[in-house]
């Protein structure tokens, strides 16, 4: 059987499914998806040099926005 390194066929998926459901429970699994994709997208905005957009997210305000003193 070859397989590409990387890649998972939709049988092996589906187990992997499975298994999550099984250990963290129908209740839990949603909460995990959203936290992993929030995560991924965190780290490609972190790799590809975005820190406008993580200001925003964390509510820091930005330096044009600050009154000027004198």
């Amino acid at each position: 059987m070859l397989t590409t390194f990387g890649f998972l066929d939709p049988p092996e998926l589906v187990i992997i499914l499975v298994i999550a459901l099984v250990i963290f429970g129908p209740g839990k699994l949603p909460e995990l998806g959203k936290s992993l994709g929030k995560g991924i997208s965190e780290f490609k905005a972190a790799t590809n040099g975005e820190p406008e957009k993580k200001k925003e997210a964390v509510g820091e305000p930005d330096k044009k926005d600050e009154p000027k003193n004198g």
